[in-house]
């Protein structure tokens, strides 16, 4: 059973930074694919970034140049580190894994950013 479990979300000022880190539990491969998503009450969920095992990463325009995904790969762990935090950032953080290997989707409980103006 494949377990996303996501930590280090809150609330912050804005400017401030957040670090978010998504461990992943149950699955003896690595996934090939890992990233965050973001959703707002009645908004579809959006694409923050995502991370390969090759090491390519994508973000959505919005967040360049203040976020930083990152992963451990041996540990199916991956991270956001969020600066310069804007109030329009605020949202409830999902990660996701893709596994090539099953063709499946994971997504974890996801984690409240609240970033004050």
């Amino acid at each position: 059973q494949v377990q996303l479990v996501e930590s280090g979300g809150g609330l912050v000022q804005a400017g401030g930074s957040l670090r978010l880190s998504c461990a992943a539990s149950g699955s003896i491969f690595v996934f090939n694919t890992m990233g965050w998503y973001r959703q707002v009450p009645g908004k579809q969920r959006d694409l923050v970034a995502t991370a390969i095992t090759g090491g390519s990463t994508n973000y959505a325009d919005s967040v360049k140049g203040r976020f930083t995904i990152s992963r451990e790969n041996a540990k199916n762990t991956v991270y956001l580190q969020m600066n310069g935090l804007k109030p329009e950032d605020t949202a409830v953080y999902y990660c996701h894994a893709h596994s090539s290997f099953s063709g499946k989707d994971y997504w974890g409980q996801g984690t409240q950013v609240t970033v004050s103006s």
